[in-house]
Parts: C-alpha cells; structure tokens; sequence
C-alpha cells in the first residue's frame, strides 16, 4: 500500500473543488433561471462519472490515504451510476423548483455534496471513512429537504428526518466502536482478519453486528426503521424526495457491502439472520401499507421499503452451510437489483414532476386519472415503470427479481427456497398498487385537463430512461456482467 497515494480519491477531490466553485459563480450569477450554474453543475457531474468510469475500465485495485480508501470497479461502477443518476435528477428537478422558487445555488452545490458524500461511502475502506461520508450525505439531504423554508409541510419532514437520522447515526457509531472494541482497528481488511482468526469475543462482536446492522436498516428505509420513509418522502418536494430515493441507495448498498461482507464475513451467520428477518418483514409491511394509500409519493415510499426489502434477499444469501460459494452470484443480484431500482425511480419521480405544475402538486394516484388522453407518451413510460417496479416482463425489474429468486434458489437449502417462495408471493400482492396506477391512467376520465408541455431535456431523457428500463429487461446480460466483475474483484481483494 502507498500510505500517501492520492491518486484513488481524484474523484471526491474535483467533486470537493467544483462544489465550492459551484457555491462561488452562482452568487454573481443573476440569471433567474440559473443556466450558468446549472451547465456548470451537470459538466462537473459528467466528468466525474467520466473519471469513474475510465477508473473501472481499468480494474485496478488501489489503496491511498493511508489505507483508508480504496479504488476498485466495485466502488468506480456504484460511483458513475450515482453521478449519472444526480445528472437525470437535476434534468427532472430544474422545471419543478424553478416554478416553486426553489431554483437557487444552494441546491446545485448541496447535491454536489451529497454526491461527495456517496464517493466517499462506495470508496471506504476504514469505518470512519464510512461515517465520514455518510455524514456528509445526510446532512446536505437534510438541507435539501427544509430548501423550501415556507413551507410547513417540508420543514416538518426535514425535522424528522434529520431527528431519526441522527439516531441512525448513533446506531451505526455505537455498533463501529464495539468493533473497534473487539478487533483493535478500523480498518475493513484488518477487522477482517480479525475476525477470521477467531480470537476476539464472540459476544462483543456479535452485540456490534446488532448495532451496525441497525443503523444501516435505518438507511435502507426497511422494516422496523422504516418510520421516516413515508413522511419525508411525501413532505418533501418532490425534486429532492427523487434525490432522497435515487443515487443514495447506491451509498446504501455500498456500505451494507463494505461493513458486512468485505469486513464481516467471519460473522455471516449471524447478520444474514438479521437481513432476512428485515427482508421478509420490509415486504410485508411495504407492499401491505402501500395497498392502503392514496397519496402517490406516499404509495412509493412503502414500494421503497419493500424494494429495499427485496434486494437485502441477495444479501442474506452469500453464505450458506459455511460456504461462500454463491456469494458472487448472490450479491451481483442484489448490485444489479439496486441500480435497475434507482433507475425506475428516477423515472417515476420525474413523471410525477412532469405532471406537477406552478401551484399544484400532481401527488395524489387520481391526479394521473386519464393521462392516457392527456399525452399517451407519457402514459406508456410510466406504464413501463409501474411494470418494472412490479416485476413484469420484459422490464428490468422482472430481471432484477428474477437474479434475486435465483441467487436464493440455487443455494439448495429448502429453507432459501421456501424465503423466495414467500418473496414471490409477497411480490404478487405488491403488483396491485402499480397496476392499479396502469388502470387509473387508461381507464379513468381526467380530472385534469391542462395540456402537458415538458421540456425537451426532459423528454429526452425521460425517454431514454424508459428505453433503459425496457432495455435492461430484454438484454440484462451486458449490466449483470459488469455487477458480477465488479463484486468478484471486490471479494478477491
């Protein structure tokens, strides 16, 4: 390892730079529409993704920073699909909350931050590092979230999800300091072999999974943390609950990565129980709740619980009979199912955006009643969402599913096979919302007939983030190859 090696953490660094420098050119800019920020923003993101992406094709395994970090196609691919996801959200966001006033500097250095943060995360390689980086993010989502200050209704969910997200935080530091209790270290490969070498107490160790496998439920948004999830996704504007929901579950994922497998394995026993109690119960609650609801970002915030719900599956079942065997295959389906996630959501929020307009929130499920009527293009898209999201063929989200089941399939433990049994009728009751969407938009007259005229940009980018979803869903072969090089060169380090 070269303890002074910058060159893995160039990303975070231009990202640190262009958002101070994002921060600096927006106060002489006058432009009510903010186009000079906002090119420099997006050009700033694209060449992040950019530096990730050429970072992957590389597939080098590099440590800097004093071993703390760590550049490898694991963190590279999670990172450019996290840029790209903020560039299509800023695409959406810019008609949304410049009609709401909320188009100001602060929101395009803020996501730039929030980016920063998820670099970070997906690049650690020490628990501080982590909590680093997860600091960062939370702390400028919660800004983001209280961005429309006259608002009640965002202040109230920036103060709650500020309140529980502290308490995650808490969770999460409580459980890495018994860690570091147990092991002597922070470092993710020296509590590795640690662990694996079976000296340190069992008791301790097993107390700080509790912990640490709580404050990342907390993040992930699954059941029983999941409290904050319906309120700040429906009190939030809508452009910064597509922030919340998109690129961060990447981070998300990454760390659950990071801490459990790249550092835990040892102890796979006992947190792949733990996932799989917050799998099945995140499934029931989400898809049950989410049948009850009216208010369509409330509907998808429980469809998020039990998405995420879903994808901990491929988590839970890496280690089977003390075998890793299946972990690559297991947690490149999860990797796959979470960015084909983050990309339908991206989609679906952005149509709600769409469908918004200057002092009227399209948030209620009879707001798309005759959308079909209204503009059939939009409607098709969004039929093409709801079918991802549910699962049907031959989107990506019925790949995404379809990955998961198998991972849990061919474990050949009974016990697995009964869990995907149950995932897949679970799925079946969550595919009634979504389709219900389908049936309002074609089958019911519009209580709003305002004609809809988005943006060319977002057009074309909510068209070619239909053609992806359909796309990955008729050839997923090319994505999963880069999941599954990404986590087998992620293992083998």
């Amino acid at each position: 390892m070269n303890n002074m090696n910058w060159l893995p953490v160039y990303p975070e660094i231009l990202l640190l730079i262009m958002a101070c420098v994002v921060a600096l050119v927006d106060l002489f800019v006058k432009d009510e529409r903010r186009t000079p920020t906002y090119w420099l923003t997006q050009v700033s993101l694209a060449a992040v993704a950019a530096l990730h992406l050429s970072y992957f094709n590389r597939g080098e395994t590099m440590y800097g920073v004093q071993g703390m970090v760590v550049t490898d196609p694991l963190g590279h691919l999670l990172g450019f699909f996290a840029a790209i996801a903020m560039i299509i959200t800023l695409v959406y966001a810019r008609p949304y909350v410049q009609s709401r006033d909320m188009l100001k500097g602060e929101l395009f250095s803020l996501s730039l931050f929030t980016l920063l943060g998820i670099s970070v995360m997906v690049s650690a390689n020490n628990m501080l590092v982590i909590y680093l980086g997860l600091e960062l993010m939370s702390l400028s989502l919660y800004a983001l979230v209280a961005l429309r200050r006259d608002h009640a209704v965002s202040t109230e969910a920036a103060m709650k999800y500020f309140v529980l997200g502290a308490l995650a935080s808490g969770f999460l530091l409580y459980g890495m300091s018994m860690m570091y209790g147990a092991t002597g270290s922070l470092s993710i490969p020296k509590i590795f072999e640690v662990i694996s070498s079976g000296q340190p107490n069992k008791a301790v160790l097993v107390f700080g999974v509790v912990f640490i496998v709580s404050g990342l439920a907390f993040k992930l948004g699954v059941v029983p943390f999941h409290m904050w999830v319906p309120d700040v996704y429906q009190g939030a504007p809508t452009a910064v609950t597509l922030l919340l929901g998109g690129a961060p579950k990447l981070a998300a994922f990454a760390i659950t990565l990071r801490l459990l497998v790249d550092g835990m394995m040892g102890l796979a026993v006992d947190w792949q129980q733990m996932l799989l109690v917050l799998s099945v119960m995140s499934m029931l609650v989400g898809n049950l709740a989410a049948i009850a609801q009216t208010n369509l970002k409330r509907m998808l915030a429980y469809s998020t619980i039990a998405q995420m719900g879903f994808m901990l599956l491929g988590l839970a079942s890496g280690v089977v009979n003390g075998t890793t065997l299946s972990a690559a295959n297991a947690y490149s389906s999860s990797m796959f199912y979470v960015v084909t996630y983050v990309l339908t959501t991206l989609g679906t929020f952005g149509m709600i955006m769409i469908l918004s307009r200057q002092g009227h929130e399209a948030e209620n499920i009879s707001d798309l009643a005759g959308l079909a009527r209204r503009s059939p293009w939009l409607a098709g898209v969004m039929t093409i969402f709801m079918f991802s999201l549910a699962g049907v063929p031959p989107t990506a989200g019925f790949y995404a599913k379809l990955s998961v089941l198998q991972a849990l399939v061919t474990t050949g433990s009974s016990f697995y096979i009964g869990i995907a049994v149950l995932a897949v009728v679970l799925s079946l009751i969550g595919a009634f919302y979504y389709l219900r969407i389908v049936k309002v938009m074609f089958f019911e007259e519009a209580t709003d007939l305002a004609p809809l005229k988005p943006a060319g940009d977002v057009r074309a980018v909510m068209a070619l983030n239909g053609a992806a979803v359909l796309g990955f869903g008729l050839l997923p072969g090319g994505l999963m190859a880069l999941c599954a090089e990404a986590i087998v060169k992620a293992l083998a380090t």
